[in-house]
């Protein structure tokens, strides 16, 4: 029994798929692109997620947020893990620096306000509770003008002189005019019995910058009351020279 021939042509499209003006075949069941903000909304997660499940912070501890490219922000909002953020629910801010959506904020957005006003390369700003940089800040000795001693080019590249600034009470104002009294030029400091905070030009540059922070004062704290071959000030000047560092 010969089979009866179909009366579809070879380029007829499928009844499931739908030919565009321009001929391109596209599927209506298909997800469609992420629009910049989401995939932005997307990354920041992510990397939150990533810092949490290597110990970086813990529970509901740390803050970290983003520009969008209309100059608004991107902010984690208060008493969240960075395990569990939901990108629909980060607080939403407009580039005048009002919530226009999401959750409330972070108890510290006046920290990351004051990196964005007086950094304009700032594109990031992450705050973690990491437990090796804030045992070094509860050593004695250490330099409250140059919190990580010269063990690696690393840290001096990514993070600049570190300040060490003075404890205060978690989500106190005075933290953000501790960071403005910097006039912008340190893109990192570390917050005395409670952890560092970093901006960097976009959210994996600050992410990156604040994981070099961490990694540092562990080395630091391994290397304590062990005979150690720091970088000579020469050396540390040769670094600051060559990848023109933030540093004096």
């Amino acid at each position: 029994m010969s089979e009866r021939p179909s009366s579809r042509s070879p380029t007829d499209v499928p009844e499931c798929l739908e030919a565009r003006h321009d001929g391109v075949i596209s599927d209506p069941l298909e997800t469609p692109p992420l629009t910049e903000e989401s995939a932005l909304r997307e990354r920041v997660c992510l990397l939150a997620r990533s810092l949490f499940e290597r110990g970086l912070t813990g529970g509901s501890t740390g803050n970290i947020s983003t520009r969008t490219a209309d100059g608004g922000l991107l902010v984690s909002p208060t008493g969240t893990s960075f395990g569990r953020l939901d990108p629909a629910r980060l607080s939403r801010f407009d580039a005048a620096g009002r919530l226009t959506a999401g959750d409330p904020p972070t108890k510290e957005m006046a920290l990351h306000s004051a990196f964005y006003d007086t950094r304009s390369s700032a594109g990031a700003v992450v705050h973690l509770h990491a437990c090796h940089s804030v045992a070094w800040s509860m050593t004695p000795g250490v330099d409250p003008q140059n919190f990580l001693p010269p063990l690696t080019p690393y840290a001096i590249m990514k993070l600049g002189r570190v300040v060490l600034l003075p404890f205060f009470l978690p989500g106190d104002a005075a933290m953000g005019e501790a960071v403005r009294g910097l006039a912008g030029k340190r893109s990192a400091v570390m917050l005395a019995n409670h952890g560092p905070v970093v901006a960097g030009k976009d959210i994996e540059a600050a992410c990156n910058a604040v994981e070099e922070l961490e990694d540092t004062a562990r080395l630091a704290l391994l290397m304590r009351g062990h005979e150690t071959i720091a970088l000579t000030p020469e050396q540390v000047r040769a670094v600051v020279t060559r990848f023109d560092v933030e540093w004096d």
